[in-house]
């Protein structure tokens, strides 16, 4: 089946109208969107361990073979296939997110040693924070860890907020194999470094509160582990030398910059901090639908049907290419539903640019029946 156009067909007679106000929901949409999906709204385990745990080892056994490659063309090969593995597998954080805590027994811990843990981004990181993201009332304000109106801002702050995520590694391994350590030793420390750099945000203003009691120890535990992991790896300079580290590191930088590329499209960034319906907020976000193949690398996991993963929150990501064949199938919710679908990430970033630098939001190519998605 074709992505559906971002051009609004007919409202076919008998279904509710929609106006597109900011506070008003488009009910025919949201009620499609929650019936259609009943019946696939249960997580697979198999889909699950098998992606994550093929993604990882496929992403270390590449990382393996770039730090020990002989010739520098097999380093940057391998360093590719490492990136793309390892980019997948650590997006598993955002199922990690809103997966049910009893739906897949294990799956967290073990997330949590062979991923989180290893690349510096325990699955504490995103918790709570993306919650709030999601929160109708939330969303889009000062409050959201991960929302910036980038669409009205100044030019130059596109390409820093790509270009600062080439520094995230090396931040990671501060924030856990130092400011850990020497908080156990500095109360303010360790407030300040709980409040300000355990969030995966990229909202400045946002201050993260003291963990829930139910959620403390656990935090506390995934903590420990990554400061651990950072201190070896700072001592493994002194053992091993530096070559493996700064592999590793590049290696995590490029997953870091194809993450921040990939959310510098999931959406439009035109709020300005008020309240949004959940209409407004599934417009303001982007779907990046089928036929094409290349959004699966650099939004991953579900990630390119970000717009109506913010519809269904709790919709498994194996679930949502056949939620969007439905809805897109849906006369009515259709209506809506394929106001969000864009062509790939080029037309995106064009108009986020063209946004900042003409002081308005522009209207990106829709995504259409014959080109290919990107």
């Amino acid at each position: 089946m074709t992505a559906s156009t971002a051009s609004s067909p007919v409202q076919p007679a008998g279904s509710p109208a929609y106006s597109g106000a900011r506070t008003e929901d488009d009910k025919a949409l949201l009620r499609a969107a929650a019936e259609l999906t009943r019946d696939i709204s249960t997580a697979k385990p198999l889909i699950y361990w098998s992606d994550m745990l093929l993604s990882a080892a496929g992403g270390y056994a590449a990382l393996a073979g770039a730090i020990l490659a002989p010739a520098l063309w097999q380093t940057i090969a391998l360093g590719v296939i490492s990136t793309l593995a390892l980019y997948r597998a650590l997006l598993f954080i955002h199922e990690l997110t809103h997966l049910h805590r009893n739906a897949l027994p294990g799956f967290r811990t073990t997330w949590n040693l062979l991923v989180g843990i290893p690349m510096l981004t325990p699955s504490f990181m995103y918790e709570d924070g993306h919650t709030i993201h999601h929160s109708r009332k939330r969303y889009g304000t000062r409050d959201d860890p991960e929302y910036l109106p980038l669409a009205l801002m100044k030019p130059w702050s596109l390409p820093l907020f790509v270009l600062i995520a080439l520094l995230a590694p090396i931040g990671l391994v501060l924030r856990f194999g130092v400011l850990a350590p020497l908080g156990l030793f500095i109360p303010a420390l360790r407030r300040a470094n709980w409040a300000r750099f355990s969030t995966l945000a990229i909202n400045p203003e946002f201050r993260r509160r003291p963990a829930d009691p139910q959620n403390r120890r656990r935090f506390a535990w995934l903590e420990a582990g990554a400061a651990l992991w950072g201190m070896a790896l700072i001592a493994s300079v002194f053992v091993i030398g530096w070559q493996p580290l700064v592999v590793a590191l590049a290696i995590f930088s490029a997953v870091a910059v194809l993450n921040q590329l990939r959310t510098l499209v999931a959406h439009l960034w035109e709020n300005e901090g008020e309240a949004m319906s959940v209409t407004a907020q599934y417009l303001d976000t982007a779907n990046v639908p089928p036929p094409g193949w290349i959004a699966a690398l650099w939004a991953p996991v579900g990630l390119r049907f970000h717009a109506l993963h913010h519809l269904l929150p709790s919709l498994p990501y194996h679930s949502l290419g056949e939620a969007h064949r439905r809805l897109t199938a849906h006369e009515a919710a259709s209506v809506t539903y394929g106001k969000a679908h864009y062509r790939g990430m080029a037309p995106l970033i064009g108009r986020i640019a063209s946004s900042t630098m003409r002081g308005r939001p522009q209207q990106a190519e829709p995504a259409g029946d014959t080109v290919q998605a990107s």
